[in-house]
């Protein structure tokens, strides 16, 4: 009896672990658009993965456990930024990137610092919407809200993205006819 237990103790915990070894870039991705810092991306996974481990059997029967970790992560992401003030002081202005260059370099930045300036509800319905590539009812179940609240969200980000990235979308423009 007890070497069954510790055998699927061990079966579910090899699962657990080569589950997380595939997500873990793919998890540190949506994290880090969620709160556009890398460091704080890991420690989001980090409290993420830690909360799947202790439901991994519920997680593991899922239809989707992509689906299932996503809506872990967002989960923790709201509920720091409903934190103190403690767990989101920096101790430096700004983390340097990853060495990696992007194509459209400054493009990107653009929305980042766009993405980064919405409030957090917003940003995360962007990034499930938009990122995730989630229907308005997968990320409503991830937000834990309402279809019209996803929608709701979504639009004002959208709107909000639109209105921070016309400046630099103009500017390129004028650019581009010199």
């Amino acid at each position: 009896m007890e070497q069954s237990r510790s055998a699927r103790t061990a079966s579910r915990d090899d699962e657990f672990t080569a589950y997380v070894t595939a997500r873990m870039a793919w998890l540190r991705r949506v994290a880090y658009l969620l709160c556009q810092d890398w460091h704080r991306a890991d420690d989001l996974v980090q409290s993420a993965i830690t909360r799947l481990y202790l439901h991994w059997r519920r997680a593991s029967a899922a239809e989707n456990p992509d689906g299932y970790a996503r809506t872990v992560l967002v989960r923790v992401f709201l509920a720091e930024q409903r934190g103190g003030w403690r767990q989101r002081v920096r101790t430096v202005e700004r983390i340097p990137e990853e060495a990696a260059e992007p194509a459209d370099h400054e493009g990107r930045l653009d929305l980042r610092e766009a993405l980064a300036a919405l409030p957090p509800r917003q940003r995360a319905a962007v990034v499930l919407r938009f990122y995730c590539d989630l229907s308005i009812e997968q990320a409503a179940d991830a937000l834990n809200c309402s279809t019209g609240t996803v929608k709701s969200q979504t639009a004002r980000g959208l709107d909000a993205l639109r209105r921070a990235l016309e400046p630099a979308r103009d500017l390129a423009e004028g650019e581009k006819r010199v």
